[in-house]
């Protein structure tokens, strides 16, 4: 009982808070490695083509250096649309940053994950301290009967 009472919300919190920590290191590098830049199509889109493949997207870098690249767009986009997309430092295409978001949802899984592995490994010890208790007691208790039931069963017989 200790071990839940004290252990569980010190490990959950102490998992939470060091995968949050963590999980904010790489929000804050990815926040400074990639910025937005508006990219032009290159040619139509048509149908559901963007579920089968990306569309070719053309952008000018903070360098000036016209970079082409392939991004995701909406069906019936036209050419020549303007859109925006996460560019890294070297220039090319990347997804968005992750959020505070991604990270406070980082640590609160680590520290439930950490509450259920304290909870499961006090269950685990429990069962087996318990099943080393009754296999000791069952032996006391059969070497009991060894000495009490040949007095006790010989009333029975004539």
């Amino acid at each position: 009982m200790v071990v839940l009472v004290l252990g569980l919300p010190a490990a959950a919190v102490s998992a939470g808070m060091t995968a949050y920590e963590a999980s904010m290191d790489t929000v804050r590098a990815q926040a400074a490695e990639r910025h937005q830049v508006t990219a032009r199509l290159t040619s139509d889109v048509k149908g559901d083509d963007w579920a089968t493949r990306p569309a070719q997207v053309r952008w000018t870098d903070t360098d000036g250096v016209v970079r082409t690249g392939a991004a995701l767009v909406e069906p019936g986009t036209t050419k020549g649309a303007a859109l925006r997309v996460w560019v890294n430092r070297d220039g090319a295409l990347t997804g968005p940053p992750a959020s505070e978001l991604n990270a406070t949802t980082s640590g609160w899984l680590v520290g439930g994950m950490a509450a259920f592995g304290v909870a499961a490994g006090s269950g685990a010890a429990w069962a087996g301290v318990r099943l080393v208790l009754d296999r000791r007691r069952y032996a006391q208790w059969d070497a009991e009967w060894d000495v009490v039931e040949p007095r006790w069963s010989a009333r029975f017989h004539p």
